[in-house]
């Protein structure tokens, strides 16, 4: 069994490391938690809140092209219950740069908001 205090990170590759990064900080109010330059041909940024045990970990392999989301249906979902801690969430990720797109699943539409990255990746809040 994994314990409690594991810090689950989610990984993904991306070509527009810095522009990523500055986005998703934007829009989620995430800190540059960690980065890197040139590990074995790897950039990365990590992003979160330091107190929370979960993190985003962006990566650009130098040399390589990976594109857009491979489906409509990668997400992350935030539930936020407090409407006003919600209704601001989705202005700072407008503000951000993510785009405010109709959902694949139309449940998530009928339960909260989807925005899309620049790389097609959707945030559900």
């Amino acid at each position: 069994m994994i314990p409690k205090c594991a810090v689950m990170r989610v990984a993904r590759p991306t070509d527009r490391l810095d522009n990523i990064t500055t986005m998703y900080v934007a829009g989620l109010g995430f800190e540059v938690l960690g980065s890197f330059k040139d590990h074995d041909g790897f950039d990365g940024a990590i992003l979160g809140h330091p107190k929370h045990l979960y993190h985003l970990e962006f990566t650009h392999h130098s040399g390589t092209t990976v594109g857009s989301a491979p489906t409509k249906d990668n997400l992350l979902v935030f539930y936020i219950s407090n409407h006003c801690q919600w209704t601001a969430s989705c202005e700072a990720m407008e503000i951000a740069g993510f785009e405010r797109i109709q959902s694949y699943n139309p449940y998530w539409d009928s339960v909260g908001k989807t925005y899309q990255d620049l790389d097609g990746y959707r945030v559900v809040l």
